[in-house]
């Protein structure tokens, strides 16, 4: 028989142990977790301070990283805390916390919002943490410590979040000034324009404070210096385009950073290493190494239509072909070029017509007009050539959405500053110095091996010893080398879309009034 003094601590287990176990009950993780641990307090015991001050310390900063506040509301548990009289309110705040706990980490690690449910060309792979790991780690480490790995490794990551609260501070301050007007300065003119643009440089940190009316050799260094940091053609005149970036608010730009920390947290990723990284909406593919850019080429990517823009993802080249030939994507085919044959059986006379083996088949032998889309038994194949629309050598890292880097014949679009026009693979403006680059880690003459097998004419594959990561992203703010942000054009509105969500979740433009 219990004594009789027991009987109160007893009934004080019980209610605290039935108030969690109700409050759990819609979540079976949680349930789960306290039943196994015989309901032993993560937060609420007699020696969890230290945990719950190191928790409600790390959520205070959630505003800081651009996450949904009220999803963890370290001011709403802190008040429960406070007001929590009764081992059945102890029990509620038990549950409170590791909801917010798990959502937190969660958030941190790997984002807030599932980005292929808002727009499907995100196909990024997001390795979400088991809640019953979090929990462990938590039972088991030193809050401070669990606390802290949760953050994110990158160094971009830190970057951004100092670029989001020099944003705040600024847009509080009264932000960037009125737009200028959309008309053309240069070296040499003078007048309230100048001025006008002279100012917003200095307000954006572009140019120090100076008294000069005039477009003179300084303020054309700093239009140079703003060009440069959003992907611009540097000539330091401030025509239309330039202007047009200079008037996007600094709102539009806390926006842009507040996405590109959401898409740092999907991206569990080493970049300590060799890898590939194609930022789409800056048109370059570059080799970055150690943390050091060691190749940087211009590049076309997918048109802004539905069934073309190009995806994200990350995956691994494996090989190269030189002098690929180019199987035509079966949605070319049908689209584009199975209604000029069937108009006229000789049109696109550089493509072979090639069945289910691979063989060719005489155009004379096949009645395009009995066939539909659907139907259609075909493939369609370009032989490398001088005008093959794979150009002399293609990257690739194989993937089902049939997605790789590529040489190409249309050398012109190059120079266009916003450069979408592809079905989707994405075209090198410098493609045989990405061959060099690639094969210089396995051949000691890796010129002299490409252009042997580039002069045969034969398609030849030569495959990476060391397959190469290759991460295809969509930052449209991003720090340099520096620690400076960039920002892009978001060519495909994939981050208004994100910012949408993430709004809808319940993230708030910090700084701005209403």
């Amino acid at each position: 028989m219990a004594p009789l003094d027991a009987t109160p601590v007893l009934a004080q287990a019980s209610a605290f142990s039935q108030s969690l176990a109700a409050a759990a009950s819609d979540n079976e993780v949680i349930a789960e977790w306290y039943r196994k641990t015989g309901y032993e307090p993560l937060w609420t015991g007699a020696d969890d301070a230290e945990r719950r001050q190191a928790f409600l310390t790390a959520i205070a900063t959630a505003a800081d990283h651009g996450l949904p506040v009220q999803r963890y509301d370290a001011a709403a548990l802190a008040g429960a805390l406070r007001a929590a009289t009764t081992e059945g309110d102890r029990g509620r705040l038990e549950v409170a916390m590791t909801r917010a706990y798990l959502a937190w980490a969660r958030d941190l690690t790997s984002g807030a919002i599932d980005p292929a449910r808002v727009d499907a060309g995100i196909v990024r792979e997001i390795d979400r943490i088991d809640p019953r790991t979090l929990l462990s780690r938590l039972a088991n480490g030193k809050a401070e410590t669990v606390l802290a790995r949760l953050l994110p490794h990158s160094p971009a990551y830190l970057h951004l979040m100092k670029a989001k609260i020099r944003l705040e501070a600024e847009i509080a301050a009264g932000g960037w000034g009125a737009p200028l007007a959309v008309s053309p300065l240069e070296q040499g003119m003078t007048g309230p324009a100048v001025v006008a643009l002279r100012d917003r440089l200095i307000k954006m940190g572009y140019l120090a404070p100076t008294a000069t009316a005039s477009y003179d050799r300084t303020l054309q260094t700093a239009v140079q210096n703003f060009q440069i940091s959003h992907g611009l053609v540097a000539d330091g005149r401030a025509g239309e385009g330039t202007i047009l970036e200079l008037n996007i608010p600094a709102e539009g730009r806390l926006k842009s950073v507040i996405v590109a920390l959401e898409r740092e947290r999907w991206m569990d990723i080493d970049r300590s290493t060799r890898h590939i990284w194609v930022n789409l909406p800056d048109f370059r593919a570059k080799i970055i190494d150690g943390g050091r850019t060691v190749f940087d080429t211009r590049v076309v990517i997918g048109k802004n239509v539905p069934d073309q823009r190009s995806p994200e993802f990350s995956d691994q080249m494996e090989h190269m072909v030189i002098n690929p030939s180019w199987g035509v994507p079966r949605s070319i085919i049908v689209k584009e070029y199975l209604p000029l044959l069937q108009q006229n059986p000789n049109a696109v006379g550089h493509l072979q017509v090639i069945d289910g083996r691979g063989r060719v088949v005489p155009r004379g032998a096949v009645n395009f007009a009995a066939y539909s889309a659907r139907s259609f038994p075909f493939g369609l194949r370009q032989p490398p050539s001088d005008g093959n629309a794979l150009g002399k050598v293609k990257f690739m890292f194989p993937n089902v959405h049939n997605i790789y880097l590529h040489d190409t014949p249309s050398k012109s679009l190059f120079g266009h500053d916003v450069r979408a026009y592809s079905h989707g693979c994405i075209r090198v403006a410098d493609p045989f110095d990405l061959a060099y680059a690639l094969l210089a880690l396995q051949s000691d003459a890796p010129e002299d091996e490409f252009q042997v097998h580039l002069k045969s004419g034969k398609e030849t594959t030569v495959k990476l010893q060391k397959s190469v990561p290759v991460h295809l992203v969509y930052f449209t703010a991003y720090p340099d080398a520096k620690g400076r942000i960039g920002y892009r054009r978001d060519v495909y509105g994939r981050d208004a879309a994100l910012f949408n969500a993430l709004a809808e979740a319940g993230v708030a433009l910090a700084g701005v009034q209403g």
